[in-house]
């Protein structure tokens, strides 16, 4: 007697697309998007980048209802300096112009849900390129929402649209899911790369991340790259991002 289809092995999980996990607040992760786009173009095309942003009190109690929680440790004061040093020694490494901005009271939905924002108009990597540029280079608060709304020109987005994207109900629950996201991959700081369960910190494990996709890909058909319409699924397989950060 056939046991019928109740009698199948378990499902096997889909293997969702590579994940890049950034923050337009922390250096190294400017660095490992300059990195991934100077050196690995083709690659940061297949990957799904998703914000990491420290949540205002309407996100977070927004993400504890949904289940999830974000992880949080406080920065010690000696923590900070050694950053500040270390990072300008990796920036000059890679010939970048690099300036460390001040935070005065910052809501870090602002630039991120104005980057979610940009991406459902297809413009993810040159929104990123605007922030990068303001915050490193130019020394600008891209938690100002005019700052923010400042790029809508060369975007060709409605300023209006960016700046009050924190304000923006779908938005908010689009960012929810990004920080549900991180919850649920165990994702305690940024950069932060993710391969299925196979799991990357920090800008010095990029390309370990790099070498594990390239051998995967080149193992495996190369699937269609459909234009981008998800704001967490932002970019398709090139990019425009007007080489900020110094590079040229």
């Amino acid at each position: 007697m056939s046991a019928g289809p109740a009698a199948a092995g378990p499902r096997r999980r889909t293997r969702r697309p590579p994940r890049f996990y950034f923050s337009l607040r922390s250096p190294y992760s400017w660095l490992a998007y300059r990195e991934l786009l100077d050196r690995h173009r083709e690659l940061a095309g297949r990957l799904e980048w998703v914000p990491f942003f420290e949540p205002d009190e309407l996100s977070l109690k927004m993400l504890r209802a949904a289940g999830g929680d974000f992880p949080y440790t406080a920065m010690s004061a000696a923590k900070h300096r050694y950053i500040l040093q270390d990072v300008r020694r990796l920036a000059a490494e890679r010939g970048l112009e690099f300036g460390w901005p001040v935070d005065r009271e910052p809501v870090w939905e602002v630039p991120h849900l104005g980057y979610l924002a940009a991406a459902r108009h297809g413009k993810g990597p040159e929104y990123i390129a605007l922030a990068a540029r303001a915050r490193w280079q130019d020394g600008l608060d891209v938690c100002d929402p005019g700052v923010v709304g400042g790029f809508g020109a060369e975007l060709g987005i409605d300023p209006d649209e960016l700046s009050g994207a924190a304000r923006d109900p779908e938005l908010r629950e689009a960012g929810v899911r990004a920080l549900l996201d991180v919850d649920r991959d165990g994702v305690f700081g940024v950069p932060f790369f993710t391969d299925h369960f196979d799991k990357y910190w920090g800008l010095d494990r990029l390309p370990s991340f790099v070498s594990a996709l390239t051998r995967r890909f080149a193992a495996e058909p190369e699937p269609a790259l459909a234009p981008a319409q998800s704001p967490r699924a932002p970019h398709g397989p090139s990019f425009d991002d007007g080489h900020a950060g110094g590079c040229g």
